[in-house]
């Protein structure tokens, strides 16, 4: 029986110094440990013996298994140790090695330029006001002094959802619906969105594309006060040399209306191909507020007056940045995005 059990324990130790791999070793320890291993049995068919027996044979036995379970412990830690350095070898990271670039987002030159705009009007007093892109006829038209069977709705052609609905064709209808929810208050607001009109998508012209119209109304508001907030908007926008001019136009929400222009920023006034050798860009209509846009919207004319101006984001955009055709502010090309770093807002 002793011999059986020395036998049992130099196998059992050979088994576990060969063991190369965790799993192997757990593999050892059920074969010779586990419930129906050798070293079990033996344990269990101890009362088999006769009982003078039994004191020995149970101390050689814990002897065998105590150093079995030390062993294996041993071992145990070995291989452990042994399975972290292989995996810490194996994912080591080379810190010598440069940073991969991380790709970050860009404003869209759109975006710039209409943030800049909202910033300088807000840092005037202005408030920014909004509406429905989908609008009422009365609204888009009727509010400001364009009744039905106008000629001047032909300038806008118009995407009509129903006989009295349509997507917008300006943001006017925001400051006819402020000035009606104002009720005579005094009034300072700019009104950004999105606009539709039926246009052939061309470098010059998309079928939606942004706008941002502003209105002032209240005691004594004049064409002088008109003037010098776009004279202001104008050096903000193109640098301080910039000078403008006002010419006579017709707006039917307007009396008198003007269209202004900028002395041209590339060639000073010289003439180039950007001011069409004129020496002039143009940049926005303006002008006073119809008598009957206000009597509509519930102001009384002979007691207060105001100025309202429209322009277009995607041609100050054009022209600050040199782009020549409008349809790349909304093909979301990344190669024509990119050029704009965040580092240029």
């Amino acid at each position: 029986m002793e011999q059986q059990l020395q036998l049992l324990k130099e196998e059992a130790l050979t088994k576990i110094e060969n063991a190369i791999s965790v799993k192997e070793l757990n593999d050892v320890r059920v074969s010779y440990l586990g419930k129906k291993g050798p070293i079990t049995d033996l344990l269990k068919g101890m009362g088999k013996l006769p009982a003078e027996e039994r004191p020995k044979m149970g101390a050689l036995v814990n002897v065998v298994r105590e150093s079995v379970t030390e062993s294996l412990e041993a071992r145990m830690i070995l291989l452990e140790e042994q399975a972290i350095n292989e995996q810490l070898a194996k994912e080591a990271i080379d810190v010598t090695l440069p940073g991969r670039p991380v790709q970050t987002g860009n404003h869209h030159p759109l975006t710039r330029v209409v943030d800049e705009i909202e910033d300088f009007f807000i840092s005037m007093g202005y408030e920014i006001a909004e509406g429905p892109e989908v609008e009422k006829d009365y609204y888009n038209f009727e509010a400001l002094n364009l009744p039905k069977g106008h000629p001047a709705r032909d300038m806008q052609d118009s995407f009509y959802i129903s006989e009295d609905v349509l997507l917008r064709t300006h943001t006017s209808p925001v400051q006819a619906r402020t000035m009606e929810a104002k009720g005579g208050e005094a009034i300072k607001i700019i009104c950004p969105g999105k606009v539709y009109r039926r246009d052939s998508d061309d470098a010059t012209h998309s079928h939606q594309f942004t706008q941002i119209e502003g209105l002032v109304v209240g005691e004594n508001i004049t064409m002088s006060d008109l003037k010098g907030t776009l004279d202001l908007f104008a050096k903000k926008m193109f640098g301080e040399e910039r000078e403008i001019r006002l010419r006579p136009s017709f707006f039917p929400f307007t009396e008198p209306s003007v269209e202004m222009d900028i002395s041209c920023f590339k060639c000073g006034g010289d003439g180039c191909n950007v001011c069409k050798k004129t020496g002039w860009i143009e940049i926005l209509g303006a002008g006073m507020v119809h008598p009957n846009v206000l009597r509509m919207a519930g102001y009384d004319p002979s007691a207060v007056t105001g100025f309202a101006f429209g322009m277009g984001p995607e041609r100050i955009a054009m022209l600050r940045y040199g782009v020549e055709d409008i349809r790349h502010f909304y093909t979301n090309d990344i190669r024509f995005i990119s050029q704009f770093h965040r580092s240029e807002a």
